[in-house]
Protein backbone atom coordinates (compact mmCIF):
# COMPACT_ATOMS: atom_id res chain seq x y z
CA UNK A 1 0.00 0.00 0.00
CA UNK A 2 1.39 3.61 -0.54
CA UNK A 3 2.18 5.82 1.56
CA UNK A 4 0.20 9.29 2.50
CA UNK A 5 2.21 10.86 1.13
CA UNK A 6 2.18 9.33 -2.15
CA UNK A 7 -1.81 8.89 -2.18
CA UNK A 8 -1.89 12.72 -1.99
CA UNK A 9 0.20 13.34 -4.69
CA UNK A 10 -1.63 11.25 -7.16
CA UNK A 11 -4.83 12.26 -9.17
CA UNK A 12 -8.33 10.75 -9.64
CA UNK A 13 -9.22 9.31 -12.60
CA UNK A 14 -12.47 7.95 -13.69
CA UNK A 15 -13.82 4.34 -12.30
CA UNK A 16 -17.12 2.54 -13.03
CA UNK A 17 -18.15 -0.51 -12.14
CA UNK A 18 -17.28 -2.89 -9.32
CA UNK A 19 -13.91 -4.44 -11.06
CA UNK A 20 -12.60 -0.60 -9.68
CA UNK A 21 -13.99 -1.92 -5.89
CA UNK A 22 -10.95 -2.49 -3.44
CA UNK A 23 -11.12 -5.33 -1.59
CA UNK A 24 -11.41 -5.86 2.28
CA UNK A 25 -7.58 -6.33 2.81
CA UNK A 26 -7.17 -3.51 0.90
CA UNK A 27 -8.81 -1.25 2.82
CA UNK A 28 -7.56 -2.72 5.98
CA UNK A 29 -3.82 -1.51 4.37
CA UNK A 30 -5.48 2.02 3.04
CA UNK A 31 -6.75 2.34 6.51
CA UNK A 32 -3.20 1.86 8.47
CA UNK A 33 -2.06 4.97 6.37
CA UNK A 34 -4.99 6.98 6.90
CA UNK A 35 -5.08 8.20 10.07
CA UNK A 36 -8.39 8.08 11.88
CA UNK A 37 -10.04 6.97 9.17
CA UNK A 38 -12.73 4.32 9.21
CA UNK A 39 -15.57 2.35 6.83
CA UNK A 40 -18.82 3.70 7.67
CA UNK A 41 -22.57 3.08 5.60
CA UNK A 42 -23.63 1.01 3.17
CA UNK A 43 -22.67 0.85 0.76
CA UNK A 44 -19.57 1.05 2.23
CA UNK A 45 -17.64 4.90 2.13
CA UNK A 46 -14.42 6.12 4.19
CA UNK A 47 -15.17 8.59 6.79
CA UNK A 48 -13.49 10.93 8.88
CA UNK A 49 -14.60 14.06 11.65
CA UNK A 50 -12.08 16.74 11.16
CA UNK A 51 -12.18 19.24 14.26
CA UNK A 52 -11.14 22.88 14.42
CA UNK A 53 -11.08 25.52 16.94
CA UNK A 54 -14.10 27.55 15.43
CA UNK A 55 -16.27 27.94 12.66
CA UNK A 56 -13.90 29.97 10.32
CA UNK A 57 -11.71 27.76 10.24
CA UNK A 58 -14.20 24.57 9.47
CA UNK A 59 -15.49 26.71 7.16
CA UNK A 60 -11.90 27.68 5.92
CA UNK A 61 -11.44 23.64 5.60
CA UNK A 62 -14.44 23.30 3.59
CA UNK A 63 -13.49 25.62 1.31
CA UNK A 64 -10.52 24.08 0.39
CA UNK A 65 -11.68 20.77 0.21
CA UNK A 66 -14.79 21.41 -2.17
CA UNK A 67 -11.86 23.49 -4.66
CA UNK A 68 -9.75 20.33 -3.74
CA UNK A 69 -12.48 17.48 -4.95
CA UNK A 70 -13.31 20.11 -7.77
CA UNK A 71 -9.98 19.63 -9.13
CA UNK A 72 -10.02 15.91 -8.56
CA UNK A 73 -13.82 15.32 -9.80
CA UNK A 74 -14.51 13.81 -6.91
CA UNK A 75 -16.60 14.86 -4.53
CA UNK A 76 -17.08 14.23 -0.80
CA UNK A 77 -20.55 14.23 1.23
CA UNK A 78 -20.38 16.58 4.04
CA UNK A 79 -21.63 17.32 7.32
CA UNK A 80 -20.39 20.45 8.64
CA UNK A 81 -21.17 22.26 12.14
CA UNK A 82 -19.41 24.77 13.61
CA UNK A 83 -16.28 23.12 14.91
CA UNK A 84 -16.49 20.04 13.22
CA UNK A 85 -16.81 18.45 9.48
CA UNK A 86 -17.74 14.86 9.29
CA UNK A 87 -15.78 13.82 5.27
CA UNK A 88 -17.38 10.64 3.37
CA UNK A 89 -15.83 9.72 0.27
CA UNK A 90 -16.94 6.62 -1.81
CA UNK A 91 -17.22 6.22 -5.40
CA UNK A 92 -21.02 5.64 -6.45
CA UNK A 93 -20.59 4.14 -9.92
CA UNK A 94 -18.68 1.25 -8.29
CA UNK A 95 -21.60 0.99 -5.45
CA UNK A 96 -18.35 1.47 -2.68
CA UNK A 97 -14.47 2.60 -2.36
CA UNK A 98 -11.89 3.13 -5.23
CA UNK A 99 -8.60 4.70 -5.11
CA UNK A 100 -9.74 8.07 -5.65
CA UNK A 101 -11.53 7.66 -2.56
CA UNK A 102 -7.92 7.08 -1.12
CA UNK A 103 -6.20 9.92 -3.07
CA UNK A 104 -8.79 12.23 -1.81
CA UNK A 105 -8.83 11.03 1.66
CA UNK A 106 -5.03 11.38 1.86
CA UNK A 107 -5.49 15.14 0.29
CA UNK A 108 -8.08 16.20 3.16
CA UNK A 109 -5.42 14.85 5.20
CA UNK A 110 -2.68 16.92 4.14
CA UNK A 111 -5.16 19.96 3.90
CA UNK A 112 -6.26 19.49 7.54
CA UNK A 113 -2.68 19.08 8.88
CA UNK A 114 -1.70 22.38 6.98
CA UNK A 115 -4.21 24.37 8.62
CA UNK A 116 -3.38 27.01 11.04
CA UNK A 117 -4.44 26.85 14.46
Amino acid sequence: MATLDELAARHCQARKGPEHRIPDAGLEAALAVLPGWELAGDPQALRKVFRFADYYRTMAFVNALAWIAHGEDHHPDLEVGYNRCVVHFSTHDVGGISENDLICAAKAERLAASAPG
